[in-house]
């Protein structure tokens, strides 16, 4: 067994030194405190041994052979805008930064792909698409998180209910083992049945099996046309109770999102935020995108018909690219909102079947209500991702936060898992959620995940102590 790992010396660090360069390597206490976590420091804050910010493939390769050989630990890590402790050094190591690796290659048009290294950020992989009269559909909240990030916990977004998630774009993979060695995973191809699909199982294994080095990425055509519409309801339950009555119409939307008043209110009050609609205690935002104005004329109606049929106070249309921005916008300021707004946050990241949506918001609220904890459900009701958002206010204690957080999300991961839910929709297991795995996993599976990581890094090297944790 790997652990424990070597402590790293002045030997070590040089060597990093001599296959990178100086000015690119800390050690210490001269690494930033922002590279001990990622953007919830709840899931555990670790300081590295070493910092290392890597400009290729060849300096990872030299890195990780030299790591694999001396027995210590290495964590890749992007833009740090993950949600369940997952870049983090839990056993001290290397934190190896892949930032400066960031270069967007030129659009193949002929494959309709563009390529990229991992450091590079979704925002501008998706400026650079729309250049070229394309479209990169993956949508987070977060457009500052690298692509890489994206790549290695499968993010979805709010577009994932019509064009899918992260995996759904990925046509190939270029990474390094934990060995050192590099290795490619698929071609720029559309369909493989080429062995076993190992591109497919590196995408979403949050950096425990390899570090991607480049990845290539699948384009659609621009949609022509684009809407949102937002529907208010009186409650959170109507408006929940919404979602199955969009999804049953004949038109696939983009996105399906539901927000509280009070988040709403959140936002608007500390990020200046204004949203178009005052009415209701919750609306429904419906994005469709279609190739003609007639198609996507016929979706709004049909929308706006089922919206007042089934109790919204209204059916506002955000007719213009600034009204549709101001909404969206509203929509990716929550975290940042939610973080001004209190002492401390935890989530609960579920997705369940979209059918038991409602079901499952109404329960989490009686949940966390009743442990005393404020809560904010919103989510991507397209896909069934849930975020439960607990906040924490300036009352609670340390200890008193600590409990009721834990209880709420043991009720909250049964509840999902009743529901035929699954632990985590979005964000990964990492560090945060670990200890729930197996109960919805369950021993085979863990056993399967066990020799999946073996079969990658047999010394445990990469990443360790996240998604899957070996008996010290």
């Amino acid at each position: 067994m790997a652990y424990p790992y070597k402590k790293m010396t002045s030997e070590d660090f040089d060597y990093i030194r001599s296959v990178t360069a100086s000015d690119r390597v800390w050690v210490g206490d001269e690494i930033a405190k922002e590279y001990y976590r990622d953007e919830m420091p709840e899931y555990g804050v670790f300081p590295p041994e070493l910092y290392v910010e890597v400009l290729n493939k060849e300096e990872i390769s030299a890195i990780m052979a030299y790591a694999y050989k001396e027995n210590i630990p290495v964590v890749c890590r992007g833009a740090g805008t993950g949600l369940a402790g997952g870049a983090t050094c839990k056993y001290g190591g290397i934190m190896l930064s892949v930032m400066r690796m960031n270069r967007i290659f030129p659009i193949d048009r002929k494959n309709q792909t563009i390529t990229a290294e991992p450091g590079a950020l979704l925002i501008d992989i998706q400026a650079a698409a729309a250049a070229g009269g394309l479209f990169y559909p993956p949508d987070p909240g977060e457009k500052t998180a690298s692509i890489g990030g994206n790549v290695i916990t499968n993010a979805g977004g709010m577009k994932a209910v019509r064009y899918g998630l992260t995996r759904d774009f990925v046509r190939c993979i270029e990474a390094v083992m934990p060995d050192g060695s590099i290795m490619n995973f698929s071609s720029n191809v559309v369909k493989n049945t080429t062995g076993y699909d190992v591109k497919d199982l590196v995408i979403g294994s949050e950096g425990t099996l390899c570090i991607l080095t480049q990845v290539t990425l699948k384009l659609l055509p621009a949609p022509t046309c684009t809407c949102t519409l937002i529907m208010p309801f009186k409650s959170l339950e109507e408006c929940a109770d919404m979602v199955p009555k969009v999804l049953e119409l004949p038109f696939v939307p983009t996105a399906i999102e539901f927000l509280e008043r009070e988040l709403i209110d959140i936002v608007e009050r500390n990020l200046n935020k204004m949203f178009p609609v005052k009415q209701g205690e919750a609306v429904l935002i419906v994005m469709y995108d279609a190739s003609s104005k007639q198609e996507l004329d016929s979706a709004v109606e049909a929308a706006a018909e089922a919206a007042l049929a089934n109790g919204a106070l209204d059916c506002c249309i955000a007719g213009t690219p600034e009204r549709a921005g101001a909404v969206w916008s509203v929509r990716g300021g929550i975290l940042e909102g939610m973080k001004a707004d209190s002492v401390a946050q935890e989530e609960c990241d579920v997705v369940v079947p979209r059918a038991r949506i409602a079901e499952y918001v109404k329960a989490a609220k009686k949940i966390a209500s009743a442990h005393g904890i404020r809560v904010e459900p919103c989510g991507h009701c397209g896909d069934g991702n849930i975020h439960t958002e607990m906040l924490r206010g300036p009352e609670m204690s340390d200890q008193e936060w600590k409990e009721a957080t834990h209880a709420s999300l043991v009720e909250l991961y049964a509840l999902s898992k009743e529901l035929g839910g699954q632990l985590s929709g979005e964000h990964g297991i990492g560090n945060g959620r670990l200890e729930f795995l197996e109960e919805f996993a369950g021993p085979r599976m863990i056993a399967l995940y066990k020799a999946i990581k073996l079969a990658f890094d047999d010394k445990l090297i990469l990443n360790p102590g996240k998604v899957i944790e070996y008996n010290k």
